[in-house]
């Protein structure tokens, strides 16, 4: 809460005990993590169970999974185990580091953990490298552990985070080492990114667009929440003619997008809003609940006893559906006591159209790009990421006011409810299918012959609240998109010199007012340069402001390359502020 880690009881909700015991498994992990890159150094295979230990393990400390102290105890006892068997296979161990050898009794856990929290690395920069990798990954870890669950596997991936928590662990890397190191997660990110798209389009057919119902109906129900597809899918399955509808809540509103799973007629519709609104969605919807995924509160009384976790979640008191070793599960209880429930309360939020993956945005692409060319359409915002509780998150429903009615909306993730939706919006799904926008930005710089990303008139705008928007801000970066607008305040592990690379050379800023953010992109109205103009169309149309760019530090104006940039990418080079040199410019010509 005072952007220290957490100390005390935090805004999730857990205590300190807990909070030990998940520092306690992140940093066996990472020691896990080390020994089985020397093994691969050593040509040494590394099991399955082990890719899949590490998954669960990452997945399980995400924000709002799992609150669960005996499951937490257990994944710490056989991730030791795990780790003293690859142990005992590695020729070289002198350079491992302390997590990588130690071995806990079960009543050390929480003293442990204690000392192995997010405060752990005294310097504020090599700690705020360490924690941004280390959320990039959890959010990789999420991906990928949906994805083995649908069947599809990219043990690169797995090797990847492996070492990358390792080299958290590792006090000879500089700050410069670290900055590579998480460039290299925002490949992987991508990567990440595009298995889970080619998992679920492999077990459920390509996403098309969908009407989906948002109100309650007539039969007792079953209400899914977080992203287990499969989960969704197994449910579905083991409530064929059973008298019980199925229904989602938050961003799983995203499944009604896929061919298979539109093929079961109870499949009934989404039902609430984003998930910080869970508590009074979950008790009036009157059935039970199955968390399968991040993003689950501890629950009220009044629907404790039908709240069901599975796969990473955990909730002390409620009923866990374990994986059978066929990857099958039993939803017997479920079904049961649903048939008992009442129909969830009516609701009166009516329609959402969901399904903007790939195809179907690239079926749009050639029209869309014509349509700003003629000047039909003046811009693109993007605005992905995750909603929350905090009052500033008006920003987004604001955000999405002020652009004008010739603008298009492309969004995902679960701040896509703090839009209406009466512009033209398409929603892509969950924060994950911010991989379709990215895809069809790359697809739109090709069809406009543009040479960059920054070049297109288009707004990034990035809520963040969870790993897996993290891992999207790594990836986009990763990608060289600039102008990134992050918010709706500048996360606390960014902090010293990491906060000056974030925001001077990848050109980050922290959310401030709606119009100013958007004046920043695309300039004021009647503002004349902008920071998407090429440096060589300015200095020939405004000679005069040659003397005034050079003065602030743009020197290099006449010289050939320069000249083809942008002003924003001239300005990273020189390591300049954009944004300012924008308001300079333009104030001199207003004056002239």
């Amino acid at each position: 809460m005072g952007g220290k880690g957490c100390e005390r009881s935090g805004v999730c909700g857990k205590k300190q005990d807990l909070a030990a015991l998940m520092d306690l498994l992140l940093w066996v992990t990472k020691g896990l993590g080390a020994v089985t890159t020397q093994l691969r150094k050593e040509k040494k295979a590394v099991p399955e169970e082990v890719n899949r230990q590490v998954r669960k393990n990452l997945c399980m400390t995400q924000t709002n999974t799992n609150f669960d102290k005996t499951a937490i105890e257990q994944a710490v006892t056989r991730t030791l185990l795990l780790k003293k068997d690859m142990l005992s296979l590695t020729e070289r161990k002198e350079e491992l580091p302390h997590a990588s050898v130690w071995e806990g009794l079960p009543e050390t856990y929480e003293e442990t953990g204690m000392q192995a929290g997010v405060l752990a690395a005294g310097d504020v920069d090599i700690r705020s490298f360490r924690e941004l990798i280390t959320y990039a990954v959890k959010g990789m870890a999420s991906l990928a552990n949906q994805a083995d669950r649908l069947g599809m596997q990219d043990t690169d991936i797995d090797i990847f985070m492996q070492r990358a928590l390792g080299q958290t662990l590792d006090d000879r890397l500089s700050g410069g080492n670290l900055l590579a190191l998480t460039m290299e997660a925002g490949r992987y990110s991508v990567r990440s990114m595009d298995l889970i798209h080619r998992a679920r389009i492999a077990r459920f057919g390509e996403p098309e667009k969908t009407e989906v119902f948002c109100a309650g109906k007539e039969r007792p129900g079953i209400l899914v929440a977080g992203s287990g597809m499969q989960d969704l899918y197994l449910l579905l399955e083991q409530t064929r003619d059973s008298g019980i509808d199925v229904y989602t809540h938050g961003e799983l509103l995203a499944a009604y997008a896929y061919p298979k799973l539109k093929e079961y007629p109870h499949f009934a519709g989404n039902y609430g809003g984003s998930w910080q609104n869970q508590k009074d969605d979950f008790e009036r919807f009157h059935g039970p609940v199955l968390a399968t995924s991040e993003g689950v509160f501890l629950p009220r009384s009044s629907y404790k006893d039908r709240l069901y976790t599975t796969d990473c979640a955990g909730i002390p008191g409620c009923v866990h559906i374990e994986e059978k070793e066929d990857g099958s599960k039993d939803f017997a209880a479920l079904i049961e006591q649903a048939k008992t429930c009442a129909p969830p309360e009516k609701r009166e939020d009516g329609i959402r159209i969901t399904g903007y993956g790939c195809k179907a945005l690239f079926s749009e692409t050639e029209e869309i790009a014509a349509s700003l060319q003629n000047g039909s359409l003046s811009r693109i915002a993007a605005v992905i990421g995750d909603d929350g509780r905090a009052k500033k998150r008006v920003y987004y429903s604001d955000l999405e006011k002020a652009l004008p009615d010739d603008a298009l909306i492309l969004t995902a993730g679960s701040v896509s409810y703090r839009l209406a939706g009466t512009k033209k919006m398409r929603h892509c799904g969950e924060l994950a299918d911010a991989y379709a926008i990215i895809q069809f930005a790359l697809r739109l710089r090709e069809v406009m012959d543009v040479d960059s990303l920054n070049q297109l008139p288009l707004f990034w705008s990035l809520s963040w609240h969870s790993q897996k928007s993290i891992m999207l801000l790594l990836g986009l970066l990763y990608l060289d998109i600039k102008r990134i607008h992050l918010g709706p305040s500048w996360p606390a592990f960014l902090k010293g010199n990491v906060h000056a690379v974030f925001s001077e050379y990848f050109g980050i800023r922290e959310t401030g007012s709606v119009q100013q953010d958007l004046e920043s992109v695309f300039g004021a109205s009647g503002a004349l340069i902008t920071a998407d103009l090429i440096v060589a169309d300015i200095v020939d149309q405004y000679p005069s402001l040659i003397p005034v760019m050079a003065e602030r530090g743009l020197h290099c104006i006449g010289c050939g390359v320069s000249r083809m940039e942008t002003l924003a990418q001239a300005c990273m080079t020189h390591g300049l502020d954009v944004y300012e040199l924008m308001d300079v410019l333009n104030a001199h010509l207003q004056n002239k």
